[in-house]
C-alpha cells in the first residue's frame, strides 16, 4: 500500500475532505501561517460516511501548530468534534516536552481531552504519570493517581520503581501559574512510602525564582532545645527578593532571620540579619565569659560588589554581632569568618580595586571582632585605609628589562595594647569590664613587662607608614646562554606612631617606646645580581635541565627596627619560595632586609615520557656584610628562630615529582646549617583516578621559643575515598597530632610532681599512656550522588585540645538529602558534650 507523504498534494486533498464532510482535521481553514497548517502522514486515510468520521492509519504523524502527535491511528469525529489517537500514542510539544500514553481523546485543536495510561517526559529530565489524565484549558494537567519523578528509569528494568517519586491522589499541574499541587501525597524511595504528605506544592520546571516555602531546618543543642525554621521566599521582583526565616526552639523562644537580596545592572548586594530575645539566658555564662546577661541578642551581615566600570570594582563584606559567641550558639552562616585552631573572629572589610594589563590599585579598610573569650574586642586594631599600587612598564625605552612602581599606605588605630607572654612566664586569667562597659577575658603573662619575656603584638593608639618602591631588572643573555639579571631599586618609608599610655594596659608601653609622638623615615637602596646557567640533557627516558643559580643584594643597614611597630611583617617562614626574592624575606612592609646577602641555589626540571615530570630546588642563604636584620628582633621578634638569623641560614629545599598521571609527591624542607636537623617539614603525597582519591600529609615545626611558640608542632593527616559503585563513594580522614603526647606526658609530669611537693592540697594526677598516635580528629561520611539524588551522612569528632580551651571530644553528624526539582534537607547534630570555654554556655551539644 503507497504511503502517504506529508506534501502539498495529500495535504490539500485531505483538507478538502475533511472540509467537505463539514469541519477540517483541525478545524482551521488554510492560511498563512505555516504553524497554522496541518500537515498529515500517514501509510493510509479511511473515510465512515455512515459515523462521519475520517482515520489516518499507520505510522500517522500530524504537525500543528509546533506539536507533533504520532499513533498508530488517529481518528477525527466530526460530529461529536474529538480526535482520537490509539495504538503508541505520542504528542510531542513545542517545548520538547513527550506525552505518551495508549489511548488519546482530545478536542480537534488538541488542547483538551484525556488520556489513559499518560507518561509526560519534560525538557528537564523531570516525569509524570498516571492510569488516566486530563487536560483542560491548553495548560492544565490533572493526573488521577498520579506519579511524579525526576530520576531517569532503569535502563535494564524499566518497570522498576525509581529511587524516589512522588505518589499522590491528585496531580495538578497549571502551566499559566508555572505550579504543581499534590494532593493526598507520599514521598516513596524504592517504592516503600517513607512519608506522607496531606498537601504541598511547588514549581514546575520552567520556574528560576517563584514565592513560596523552602526546606525546613532543624536545630538541636543544649543550650537552645529543639527547633525548626521554615524559610519563606518572596520573589519581589526578577532583580530582588526577600527571604523570612521565623526558627523555633523550645528553650530560647522565636529567632528571627532575614535576608534581603538584591541585583542591579552593575552589581549586587546582600544583607542578613538575625534576632532572638532569650526566653532562659541561664543556659550561657554570665559575662564576661558567656552571654548570660543578655536578653536581646543578634546580627547583621552584608557583602556587596558593583563594576563602577571594566576596570574597577567596589565591594564591601561586613560582619557584626552583639556578642561574640552568637554565630556559633545558633549556628548563624557567615560567610566573614575565619576559624582555626587557637583563632576566630569576624573580618569586616570594605573596598575600592582597580586593574589594568600592567597596572593595580587597592584600596581597603579593615575591622576585626574576635569570637573566642580569650580575645579582647579593644586589641584588635581598626585598618583604614590600606592603600597598594603596583605599576609595571616593560622595556623603557631608557633601560630595557622591566621597570616596577609600588606603594603602600596603612594607618591603624588600637584601644589597648596586646600583649603575649614568652615561654619564661606563667599565663593568668585576667576579667573585667572596660570604662565603656564592655566584658573582656584575656590570658595576660606579662603582667609587668620586660622586654625578654613578653612580645608586643600591637601598640595602643594610632600608628601610620607609607612606603614608595622603585625598581628595575633586566634578564641578559649571552652567547653561551648565560643568564644574568641585574636589579636596582630604591625605597623610602615614613612612620609616624602616636602612642596610648594610658590605662591597663597601656602604661606598660612606657617601659619599650618613646610615649611621644614621632614622625620619623628610613631609605633603603639596593642593588643585585642574579646568575642562572641552564644545562639541559636528553636520555633516552627523559629531558633533563640542571640550572645552578647565584643571587647578591646588597643594601645599608636596616634602621628603626626597634622603633617600628611591626604590625604587617610578624610572620616570616623562610623557604624556598622566597630565597630569591628581590624584595627580601619579610612578609610585609614595616621590616626591611638590610645588609648584604648572596643566595645560592641549585634547579634541577625534568620530564619523562608524556607526563612524568620532577622540579627540585636546593638552596641556602649567607649574609656577607653589615647587620644582619633577621638577628636583631623587633618588638615581636621577627626573624628570630627563622633560619636567617646567622650568618650561615640553615639548608632549605623543595621537590615536585609526578612519575604519572594522577600521582603526585610534593615536599619541603628547612635543615639546620651545621647539624643538619629537620628544623621545618611539609610533604604531600595524592593519587587520583575515576575510582580512587588518596591523599598523605606530613608537616613538623620546631619550637621557636624567641617567638613565644616553646612547643614542637608535629602531625600527619590521611584522607581519602572510594568510588564503590558509579553512584557510591566512601570518604574518611584521620589527622594524628604526633606531639600532644608528648607535650601530655610532661603535663602529666609537672602535676605529679606538684602532689608529691603537697599532697594533701594536690589531687593525685591520673596518668595514662596513650602512646605515639594522638588522634586529633577523625572523619568519615557515605555520598550517593545521580541525576536526581544527593545523599550525604558524615561523621566527624574532633579530640579535646585544651590549648583551645575544649575539655571534651566533639563529635557531629551531618545529614544532607537533596532531592532534583522537590528541595533540600540538611541536619547537624552535636553527640554527647563539648563543652569549652569559647562557647559561652554552660553545656553545649
Amino acid at each position: 500500500m503507497a504511503r502517504f507523504a506529508a506534501a502539498t498534494a495529500l495535504a490539500s486533498s485531505l483538507a478538502y475532505v475533511l472540509v467537505a464532510a463539514g469541519a477540517a482535521f483541525a478545524q482551521t481553514p488554510p492560511v498563512a501561517n505555516p504553524q497554522d497548517r496541518m500537515v498529515v502522514d500517514a501509510r493510509e486515510l479511511v473515510y465512515d460516511n455512515d459515523k462521519k468520521t475520517v482515520s489516518a492509519v499507520g505510522d500517522v504523524q500530524i504537525l500543528y501548530q509546533g506539536r507533533t502527535i504520532e499513533a498508530d491511528r488517529v481518528t477525527y469525529d466530526q460530529a461529536g468534534k474529538r480526535v482520537v489517537a490509539t495504538g503508541n500514542a505520542r504528542i510531542t510539544e513545542a517545548n520538547g516536552t513527550v506525552i505518551t500514553g495508549d489511548r488519546f481523546n482530545l478536542t480537534d485543536d488538541f488542547r483538551d481531552g484525556f488520556i489513559d495510561s499518560l507518561r509526560v517526559v519534560n525538557p528537564d529530565k523531570t516525569r509524570f504519570s498516571a492510569p488516566r489524565a486530563e487536560r483542560t484549558d491548553g495548560e492544565t494537567f490533572i493526573f488521577e493517581k498520579g506519579i511524579y519523578t525526576a530520576c531517569e528509569p532503569c535502563k535494564d528494568n524499566p518497570e522498576r520503581p525509581p529511587l524516589w517519586q512522588v505518589r499522590a491522589a491528585r496531580i495538578i499541574h497549571k502551566k499559566a501559574e508555572q505550579t504543581i499541587y499534590y494532593e493526598e501525597a507520599r514521598l516513596e524511595f524504592a517504592g516503600v512510602p517513607l512519608a506522607y504528605i496531606p498537601y504541598m506544592s511547588g514549581p514546575d520546571s520552567t520556574v528560576k525564582r517563584k514565592s513560596g516555602f523552602l526546606s525546613p531546618k532543624f536545630l538541636n543543642t543544649t543550650p537552645l532545645g529543639y527547633g525548626i525554621g521554615l524559610p519563606y521566599f518572596i520573589n519581589l521582583a526578577p532583580n530582588y527578593d526577600l527571604t523570612l526565616t521565623p526558627t523555633y526552639l523550645t528553650r530560647q523562644g522565636l529567632l528571627g532571620q532575614v535576608e534581603w537580596r538584591h541585583r542591579l545592572m552593575n552589581g549586587s548586594y546582600t544583607i542578613r540579619a538575625s534576632g532572638i530575645f532569650q526566653q532562659e539566658k541561664e543556659a550561657f555564662l554570665a559575662a564576661p565569659l558567656g552571654p548570660g546577661d543578655d536578653t536581646f541578642r543578634g546580627s547583621v551581615e552584608t557583602n556587596g560588589k558593583f563594576f563602577i566600570n571594566p576596570r574597577w570594582t567596589f565591594g564591601w563584606n561586613a560582619s557584626m554581632s552583639t556578642d561574640r559567641w552568637f554565630y556559633k550558639n545558633y549556628r548563624i552562616l557567615n560567610e566573614s569568618l575565619s576559624s582555626a585552631t587557637y583563632l576566630q573572629e569576624a573580618i569586616s572589610t570594605v573596598y575600592l580595586n582597580g586593574q589594568s594589563a600592567s597596572a593595580f590599585f587597592d584600596l581597603r579598610g579593615y575591622y576585626f571582632q574576635p569570637l573566642t573569650s580569650t580575645d579582647w574586642q579593644k586589641q584588635q586594631p581598626v585598618v583604614l585605609p590600606v592603600i597598594d599600587y603596583n605599576k609595571r612598564v616593560h622595556k623603557p625605552s631608557f633601560l630595557g628589562g622591566e621597570l616596577t612602581f609600588n606603594a603602600n599606605v596603612t594607618h591603624l588605630t588600637r584601644d589597648a595594647a596586646a600583649f603575649q607572654q614568652l615561654p619564661q612566664q606563667s599565663a593568668f586569667l585576667i576579667s573585667g569590664t572596660t570604662s565603656d562597659g564592655t566584658g573582656y577575658s584575656l590570658y595576660d603573662g606579662c603582667a609587668v613587662y620586660q622586654k625578654n619575656t613578653c612580645l608586643v603584638r600591637g601598640l595602643a593608639g594610632n600608628v601610620a607608614r607609607a612606603t614608595a618602591e622603585v625598581s628595575w631588572r633586566r634578564n641578559i643573555i649571552d652567547p653561551i646562554g648565560q643568564v644574568w639579571t641585574p636589579y636596582a631599586s630604591v625605597r623610602a618609608d615614613i612612620f609616624s606612631v602616636n602612642p596610648d599610655t594610658s590605662g591597663y594596659p597601656n602604661d606598660r608601653v612606657r617601659s619599650i617606646v618613646d610615649t611621644s609622638d614621632e614622625i620619623f623615615g628610613r631609605a633603603m637602596p639596593a642593588i643585585g645580581l642574579m646568575y642562572r646557567y641552564p644545562f639541559v640533557a636528553k636520555t633516552g627516558w627523559g629531558t633533563h635541565i640542571i640550572e645552578p643559580v647565584a643571587q647578591i643584594v646588597a643594601r645599608p643597614n636596616e634602621t628603626n627596627s626597634l622603633r617600628v611597630a611591626n604590625e604587617d611583617a610578624q610572620s616570616l617562614v623562610f623557604d624556598a619560595n622566597n630565597l630569591f626574592e628581590w624584595s627580601g624575606k619579610f612578609s610585609g612592609y614595616d621590616r626591611v632586609e638590610g645588609g648584604t646577602r648572596a643566595n645560592i641555589g641549585a634547579l634541577y626540571t625534568g620530564r619523562f615520557g608524556k607526563e612524568g615530570f620532577a622540579n627540585l630546588l636546593l638552596g641556602q642563604s649567607y649574609h656577607l656584610g653589615g647587620r644582619n636584620s633577621f638577628a636583631s628582633g623587633d618588638l615581636v621578634n621577627t626573624g628570630l628562630n627563622s633560619g636567617l638569623d646567622t650568618d650561615t641560614s640553615d639548608f632549605v629545599a623543595r621537590a615536585q615529582i609526578s612519575p604519572m598521571q594522577g600521582l603526585f609527591f610534593t615536599g619541603a624542607t628547612r635543615l639546620n646549617q651545621t647539624t643538619f636537623e629537620t628544623q621545618r617539614i611539609d610533604a604531600a603525597a595524592t593519587y587520583t583516578n575515576s575510582v580512587v582519591t588518596a591523599s598523605i600529609g606530613y608537616g613538623r615545626y620546631e619550637p621557636q621559643p624567641s617567638l613565644g611558640i616553646f612547643r614542637r608542632r608535629e602531625g600527619v593527616s590521611l584522607n581519602g575515598s572510594l568510588l564503590v559503585t558509579p553512584n557510591w563513594r566512601l570518604r574518611a580522614g584521620v589527622l594524628f597530632d604526633l606531639d600532644k603526647y608528648k607535650y601530655d606526658r610532661e603535663v602529666r609530669l609537672a602535676q605529679y610532681t606538684a602532689w608529691q611537693a603537697s599532697p594533701a592540697t594536690v589531687a593525685v594526677p591520673k596518668y595514662t599512656d596513650t602512646g605515639l598516635f594522638q588522634t586529633a580528629s577523625t572523619s568519615f561520611g557515605i555520598n550517593y550522588t545521580d541525576e536526581c539524588t544527593v545523599f550525604d551522612v558524615s561523621y566527624s569528632q574532633s579530640y579535646a585540645d585544651r590549648q583551645s580551651g575544649a575539655t571534651k571530644d566533639t563529635r557531629t553528624v551531618m545529614f544532607r538529602l537533596e532531592l532534583r526539582t522537590l528541595g533540600e534537607l540538611s541536619y547537624q547534630q552535636n553527640l554527647g558534650g563539648a563543652a569549652t570555654t569559647g562557647d559561652g554556655v554552660t553545656s553545649s551539644q
